[in-house]
């Protein structure tokens, strides 16, 4: 159901399609469409819920002592097995570079899950700045890896975190 909703033109204003054509394309009425979604921009943002619990699941099984930022790093590898497909995942993208309020949408969930993210790393006993610092730059090596998997077929994600994640340090070295 999360991919009827396209090919959306990444012009198109997501008023482009009402909740009855999406649900039309995915063979659906619009009745059971509202039972998935409780609106068309959910199409583009469900599943938030689902990557938060994977997060927090992810950082308590990391061992005690764990540097915070490893910890994190386990939590972005493990949410690999739960992503959408690569071509949504393109689509998704084109349509909120092209939107400026979903981009706004976009960076409220990201710092939603890095609220998560530093609030789990507390719990575990880290102090409130590193853990807020860890899960900024964590949700940083995560977005530019998100944005290399999507392009990069046949990746192997947990590479393309390790990847950003030096590059990270390598801005951070100098």
């Amino acid at each position: 159901m999360t991919t009827s909703g396209f090919p959306l033109p990444a012009s198109a204003p997501p008023s482009a399609s009402t909740a009855a054509q999406i649900a039309r394309r995915a063979n659906l009425t619009e009745r059971s469409f509202y039972r998935w979604f409780s609106d068309k921009r959910e199409v583009l943002f469900g599943g938030g819920e689902q990557l938060r619990e994977c997060y927090l699941t992810a950082i308590g099984a990391v061992p005690d002592g764990t540097p915070p930022l490893d910890t994190l790093m386990a939590a972005l590898t493990a949410a690999a097995g739960i992503f959408r497909p690569r071509d949504f995942l393109r689509e998704r993208a084109a349509v909120i570079a092209a939107n400026p309020p979903l981009q706004e949408r976009e960076l409220v969930k990201i710092a939603s899950l890095a609220g998560t993210m530093s609030d789990a790393l507390v719990g575990r006993g880290h102090d409130a700045r590193t853990a807020r610092l860890a899960a900024d730059a964590a949700m940083a090596i995560a977005r530019l890896a998100n944005e290399r998997w999507v392009r990069e077929d046949g990746a192997d994600y947990g590479e393309v975190l390790a990847r950003s994640r030096a590059d990270l340090r390598s801005v951070l070295s100098g």
